[in-house]
């Protein structure tokens, strides 16, 4: 579908956008190591499709949210040089996006294990969620230090830890007790690079969600290939465990 920007937005249908996409980023390392370049280089490009991704998502296509894996909990076992470049990227974008953040109306937040990650970048984060409190449109949600597992873990952990019987403990209770209770599950979960696995990303909250694969690196992941994810999930037909309406429909046969 190799049709301009414009071209390709005017074909999504406004009345059947998800509300919230995830997005796991991947290819960072590989689009490095084509173009003969360090590690490093490649992660500093694919924050540069973060910065452009973010008030497109926002201003022009209108989500209400989005989760951005940045780091995960398996990524502590990297080498620490790679780890360290991470740190001091993720720091600059906390110090120096959060005011675009302000000026597009996005809301920040993050999920996981904050309490792993240095000290300066926990407060910074904590300084963006202060920061865009007040903003109302698109939520930025960025899953760091993070592990589906883990989160249901720690959900369970909450709900034991504030006495409530086994009984009562639902799906509904464990929902409310995640990171972000506040977020709708994601309608769409995309992953870049060919990988076709979900990586222990949003487990809980992506049980239903449509899955988007594509063998495009994360660095080379532009606003074409985003609508291009959304166009095909707008060919989805979602049934939730139950059938089509169009099938429905032909089943009951007529009146």
């Amino acid at each position: 579908m190799n049709k301009p920007l414009p071209e390709l937005i005017a074909m999504l249908s406004p009345d059947r956008m998800p509300r919230h996409v995830g997005v796991i980023m991947d290819g960072n390392g590989r689009w490095a190591k084509q173009r003969g370049l360090p590690r490093s280089e490649g992660h500093r490009e694919g924050v540069e499709r973060v910065r452009e991704l973010l008030p497109f998502a926002a201003c022009e296509l209108k989500l209400e949210a989005l989760t951005l894996y940045v780091f995960s909990l398996e990524n502590w076992q990297r080498p620490q040089p790679e780890i360290d470049t991470l740190m001091v990227i993720l720091e600059y974008f906390l110090s120096e996006e959060i005011s675009k953040l302000v000026r597009d109306n996005i809301r920040f937040t993050a999920s996981g294990d904050i309490a792993r990650l240095p000290a300066h970048i926990q407060e910074l984060i904590e300084n963006g969620r202060r920061i865009t409190a007040g903003c109302t449109g698109m939520i930025l949600n960025a899953a760091m230090s993070y592990g589906g597992r883990d989160e249901v873990v720690r959900a369970v952990r909450r709900l034991a830890s504030s006495g409530l019987p086994p009984g009562e403990i639902t799906e509904e209770a464990i929902s409310a007790s995640l990171d972000n209770p506040q977020m709708p599950d994601p309608d769409l979960v995309i992953r870049t690079s060919g990988e076709i696995r979900t990586s222990n990303f949003l487990l809980w909250q992506a049980a239903y969600s449509e899955l988007y694969f594509t063998d495009t690196l994360w660095p080379d992941f532009d606003h074409s290939e985003f609508v291009k994810a959304l166009l095909d999930y707008q060919r989805r037909d979602r049934r939730f465990g139950g059938i089509s309406q169009t099938y429905a429909s032909a089943a009951e046969g007529p009146a």
